[in-house]
């Protein structure tokens, strides 16, 4: 008997709760109909307005595609001048959605993406399935990176390097890495320029699986090719996967090609080299490292000095632990 008056209760605030959505989705109709774009933000923003299932910009698929481009492409111009620029955010969100998992998404959701991008707000964190479920399908049909990019132009934008880098970012929130290595690869055909954080999220991401040839790689091309300086904490990131896969040489000789194409490398990327040293008992190495370190600057923590010294006087290598002991000194260290 309780379940069923409390079934009974429920109906009258399900019926309330979809009309109040019917009206706010007509209420954005009307407004659009009327091309008073500039008030969806605050009908939005509204108590009113906080219901958006379902989407308050359904109804744009009574339109033909070509009408509802121009549409999202009008709405989204006149967003521009609003102030503060985040005020929009909840239309900018739901217009994402909504074009997201429409029928063909792809360009006009890279075009909300790339204007919520630039208005200094961030899509929720559906989105990121959303985008990489629709980019993956136009990819399997064939299309190359830069082809879909440059579908932008058809309807008036241009692809830019933050677009991207939101692609990349979302591609690899749900394991999709090479195709997130595809699109950092095919962003210049395109007319976008990889910066710091096109590569830093890849890098991220592929340092946490630990494939070290492709953090390699990465690296490389983007110091010789883009002339990027990695971040410290990409750059630590990437040496500490190195290490993890017992391939010190290799991060070693990532260290030495930074050095020698100009790029800092900093005390915590060597003390990651240093520990993994002093961890397997490297001690010649560690001591060889060690004095490197000292030429650039920079001096090892104290305990990780006398292990060094230890380590090396253990082994009879007095010559080089007497080296790194005045070297020390005159360090005043």
């Amino acid at each position: 008997m309780a379940a069923a008056k409390l079934h009974l209760s429920v109906r009258p605030i399900c019926r309330a709760f979809a009309s109040s959505a019917r009206m706010l989705e007509e209420t954005i109709k009307a407004v659009v109909e009327a091309k008073r774009y500039e008030q969806i933000p605050d009908i939005l923003s509204s108590p009113k307005g906080s219901n958006h299932n379902p989407n308050p910009f359904s109804f744009l698929s009574t339109f033909p595609e070509n009408t509802r481009v121009q549409i999202v492409d009008e709405i989204l111009q006149s967003f521009i001048p609003v102030r503060p620029r985040s005020r929009p955010r909840i239309a900018y969100s739901s217009l994402l959605s909504y074009t997201l998992q429409s029928s063909n998404p792809l360009p006009l959701a890279l075009a909300i993406l790339q204007r919520t991008l630039r208005s200094g707000c961030l899509p929720v964190p559906q989105t990121h399935l959303l985008l990489s479920t629709a980019w993956l399908e136009r990819r399997g049909k064939s299309h190359s990176v830069s082809s879909i990019l440059l579908e932008m132009q058809d309807i008036g934008y241009s692809p830019d390097c933050g677009t991207c880098n939101y692609i990349i970012l979302s591609l690899c929130k749900v394991d999709q890495i090479d195709e997130a290595a595809n699109v950092l690869k095919g962003m210049a055909r395109a007319g976008c320029i990889p910066d710091l954080d096109s590569y830093g999220t890849l890098i991220d991401n592929l340092s946490e699986l630990r494939m070290t040839s492709a953090i390699i790689e990465m690296v490389n091309e983007m110091v010789v090719r883009f002339g990027l300086s990695p971040r410290k904490d990409t750059l630590v990131k990437a040496l500490a996967a190195i290490r993890a896969n017992k391939e010190i040489w290799r991060a070693i000789e990532v260290i030495e090609f930074l050095q020698n194409e100009g790029v800092h490398v900093g005390f915590e990327c060597y003390e990651v080299v240093l520990e993994w040293c002093l961890e397997n008992c490297q001690f010649v190495l560690a001591g060889k490292f060690v004095t490197e370190m000292t030429k650039r600057g920079f001096i090892p923590y104290i305990r990780s000095r006398q292990k060094v010294v230890e380590g090396l006087a253990n082994i009879g290598e007095w010559e080089l632990a007497n080296a790194l002991r005045q070297r020390f000194a005159q360090l005043r260290s």
